[in-house]
């Protein structure tokens, strides 16, 4: 039961329902009073010529930052020269608004426990290793899925391995979730993202950590999953929206009293090596892994074929041995993971020739 243990902190403030992205300044209002008075925008840059950039509330101080989120993960070293470059210029802020999918939030997350936190966020990379708490900190999701508005985690890609900075400090403060903001999310992405809510809830739900709080979660979680991926109207329709929306949120909170498995193991040494995007890096690991999540991987499939998804394949003839020796050991390396999935005695269940197989399968 001691393994067990947590006492974790939830989101300060969550608002939910269509316009409330429109309440956005109303709701950081009361913090412009602390610090220097003014605010950072985290944006994915996919909104930087649309309508939302236009609606963002932004005063004469604030600083709007439209970050490319559509390649590597966020990096270490972005962070700190973003961080340097703030202070610099500002000094420290009231606040950091992150609004994106799972990258730009977890930029925004990083970002406001570095701003007062000294040193490389390298060093930080880890559970709780933050010393003070970061500044006032608001997630709006526009893509649903990585669970990243209600995780305590930043993922963060260093010079040595993709870990992240994991502490009650950094969970957002508040959460805007506005189902209108992910409704011309494209289809490929809105599948990939959505596939790591459902991917991360089967290995949360099949695991030794799993109990009564994270299966009261992850069980909605994948049947909002389902319905939104399999159901009679399923596909991307403005109830589905919401739908997702919810299931990322209740996916996310599985996660506290539970664990990731294999999968996120495997796409974590996908995504150090290459830079593979997360929810993808899953997608293509998940694929592979009927023999330990046999009834997910069927369901998984059966979501591919009707949606025409295209999940790569046979990427590892272009790999060389040196990259797949990396992936394992990043992947090996995860050791919370493999013992969620297989056990305390996991090492004596799983030898590196096993995962180097499972990699060369893909």
């Amino acid at each position: 039961m001691s393994d067990m243990f947590r006492n974790f902190k939830n989101v300060g403030k969550c608002a939910y329902g269509r316009g409330s992205f429109a309440r956005l300044g109303e709701i950081i209002a009361p913090k412009r009073k602390e610090n220097n008075g003014y605010f950072v925008f985290i944006v994915d840059d996919y909104f930087k010529d649309k309508p939302l950039a236009q609606q963002l509330p932004v005063e004469s101080n604030d600083r709007v930052e439209f970050i490319y989120c559509g390649g590597d993960e966020p990096k270490t070293s972005q962070i700190d020269a973003l961080r340097d470059s703030i202070l610099a210029e500002g000094g420290l802020p009231a606040g950091v608004v992150g609004i994106g999918g799972g990258s730009a939030m977890d930029i925004a997350k990083a970002l406001s426990l570095m701003l007062t936190n000294e040193g490389s966020s390298v060093q930080y990379q880890g559970l709780n290793l933050i010393k003070n708490p970061g500044v006032y900190h608001v997630g709006v999701p526009t893509i649903s899925g990585t669970g990243a508005e209600v995780s305590m985690t930043a993922v963060l890609t260093g010079p040595t391995k993709k870990l992240g900075i994991k502490c009650d400090y950094t969970v957002f403060d508040q959460i805007v979730l506005d189902p209108d903001l992910i409704a011309t999310v494209p289809k490929n992405q809105w599948f990939y993202t959505g596939m790591d809510c459902y991917i991360h809830c089967v290995e949360a739900m099949t695991g030794y950590m799993k109990n009564t709080f994270s299966e009261a979660y992850g069980y909605k979680a994948m049947e909002l999953c389902e319905e939104v991926y399999l159901g009679e109207n399923a596909g991307q329709t403005p109830l589905n929206d919401e739908k997702l929306m919810v299931a990322s949120l209740m996916g996310g909170l599985s996660l506290t009293y539970s664990e990731v498995g294999i999968c996120h193991a495997l796409s974590y040494g996908l995504s150090f090596v290459f830079g593979t995007r997360h929810g993808i890096a899953n997608c293509i690991c998940f694929n592979q892994l009927e023999e330990y999540y046999p009834e997910g991987v069927k369901a998984f499939k059966k979501m591919v074929e009707q949606h025409g998804i295209d999940i790569p394949q046979g990427l590892a003839k272009d790999w060389t041995e040196a990259q797949i020796d990396k992936m394992t050991e990043i992947a090996l390396g995860l050791s919370h993971m493999w013992k969620h999935a297989l056990g305390p005695d996991w090492e004596n269940k799983v030898e590196p020739e096993k995962i180097k197989d499972i990699y060369r399968r893909m």
